[in-house]
């Protein structure tokens, strides 16, 4: 089963042609999504670095995460309806990018392994968690959110 009639009626849907014709609407959507990857990559980096012992030495993990949390949710809950209006634009093109699909695979990975493995290692109490275990865990989710990012500079959109 192919997903091609899917993204073609994507790509024609009548609002996501009336907004490719729009001078401003695309923009906008745009740098909302800039704006969530701006605040998701804080939100993320600053508990990831911590998890590999890098600044804020002082503060708990498990405090950190759940602080950051919000913001990482928030982000999310900007950047999934924006990035999904922003592939509906240019849908049949992501369909034949490989590096669009190397996006959504670790886009998907990034979503599960921060909402399982890494949630569970920052709520631990820190000395319950090797801190060998923290750094793999830190390096992994910074690996996986960095693929989603780069992997989405070189989508591009028009």
């Amino acid at each position: 089963m192919s997903l091609l009639p899917f993204v073609q009626w994507c790509e024609n849907a009548e609002l996501i042609v009336s907004m490719r014709s729009s001078l401003w609407l695309f923009p906008v959507i745009e740098s909302l999504h800039l704006i969530g990857l701006a605040f998701i990559g804080g939100a993320l980096l600053i508990v990831d670095l911590r998890l590999l012992g890098f600044g804020l030495r002082h503060q708990p993990v498990s405090v950190l995460a759940r602080d950051a949390e919000r913001w990482l949710i928030g982000s999310l809950v900007v950047m999934l309806p924006t990035g999904f209006l922003l592939f509906m634009s240019s849908a049949v093109k992501c369909y034949y990018l490989p590096v669009f699909w190397v996006k959504m695979a670790a886009l998907v990975l990034a979503l599960v392994f921060t909402f399982s493995i890494r949630r569970r290692v920052t709520m631990a109490v820190e000395t319950g968690v090797n801190p060998v275990w923290r750094k793999v865990v830190g390096g992994a989710s910074i690996s996986l959110w960095s693929t989603v990012a780069i992997a989405g500079r070189f989508v591009g959109f028009p």
